[in-house]
């Protein structure tokens, strides 16, 4: 969990008689002006020393502001009776093939039905392990992406294969839909990822600095009349990094929400991002693992009606 900061800014001739919360939103971008607002309404804004309670008030050159960010309040997660699908376990580690709609783990409107949640009633031992909400997670999966995931049992399983994570050594590729095709059949996207200042929600590409660093390496496997189908591999895991990515190449992800076209059929059914290969070294014998697992029945129908789609294409010539 995000541990809580402290902040402080001096008021320049620039900013004189911006509105408190206006000031902050623009200093610190990675917040909303609401988020802000609330802030100054908690208390948590100082001005001079003094609490300064009203996001409207004028600031004035050379005051000093002081703000205090709290960390993120923590929830309990407690075991549920949920099926998964594990495709390996052992006493060390177990992986698993995450469904489309599953949260990993609890969240602001996601407290229980969570891939932890099952995970708790299927491993007793793993609230010993990593953080508190996310107990043995070393890595996750958005929402609405399938696929596999490893999750540690103990601490020496946890640091080994988050340090793998880290150093890059994990082997983590994925299957996309995406709408278009790129300018060229393989390559590497190497773009830094930051919170989109207008839209917290969204990740966006950023300069150098302003966020951190990614890459993502892809390969077009198949044309598909209006879409492609993509092989993926990750060298970082930002928040959305895939999807981003695509975004940025024009190509976003088919049924992605917040990245994908507005006007597209596919919009709110959730993106064709599939996790299909995962490999590491085991933390205890050492040995390479690799795992594979083939997208789900969502995937395969819209693969096989853009084959329909790329058939009737061709008889059209």
């Amino acid at each position: 969990m995000e541990p809580a900061e402290n902040k402080c800014f001096i008021v320049d001739e620039q900013s004189s008689e911006m509105r408190l919360d206006l000031y902050l939103a623009q200093q610190e971008p990675g917040y909303t002006r609401s988020y802000w607002q609330k802030m100054c309404r908690q208390g948590n804004v100082t001005i001079n020393g003094q609490a300064q309670t009203k996001p409207a008030f004028k600031l004035k050159p050379g005051q000093m502001i002081q703000v205090h960010i709290p960390a993120p309040q923590a929830m309990v997660a407690d075991p549920e009776n949920i099926p998964l699908e594990i495709i390996y376990e052992d006493q060390d580690l177990l992986v698993v093939n995450k469904p489309k709609g599953m949260v990993v783990h609890p969240a602001a409107g996601h407290r229980t039905g969570t891939l932890v949640n099952a995970l708790l009633f299927h491993c007793q031992q793993l609230p010993a392990v990593g953080e508190k909400l996310r107990p043995g997670i070393v890595h996750r999966l958005d929402k609405d992406t399938t696929g596999l995931l490893v999750v540690a049992k103990d601490e020496l399983s946890f640091g080994s294969l988050a340090r793998q994570l880290k150093d890059r050594e994990m082997k983590r590729e994925y299957l996309a839909v995406v709408h278009g095709q790129p300018r060229r059949t393989s390559g590497t996207v190497n773009a830094t990822l930051g919170r989109d200042p207008v839209d917290r929600k969204k990740f966006t590409v950023r300069e150098a600095g302003a966020g951190r660093p990614a890459i993502t390496h892809y390969q077009v496997l198949k044309i598909l009349g209006p879409y492609s189908l993509l092989s993926l591999k990750l060298e970082t895991g930002r928040t959305h990094q895939i999807r981003v990515h695509l975004a940025y190449l024009k190509c976003p992800v088919v049924g992605d929400p917040l990245y994908g076209p507005q006007k597209s059929p596919y919009r709110n059914m959730g993106q064709l991002l599939h996790a299909g290969t995962l490999g590491f070294q085991h933390p205890k014998s050492n040995e390479y693992m690799e795992f594979m697992v083939e997208p789900g029945d969502e995937f395969k129908n819209f693969l096989a009606r853009g084959e329909n789609y790329e058939c009737i294409q061709n008889s059209d010539n």
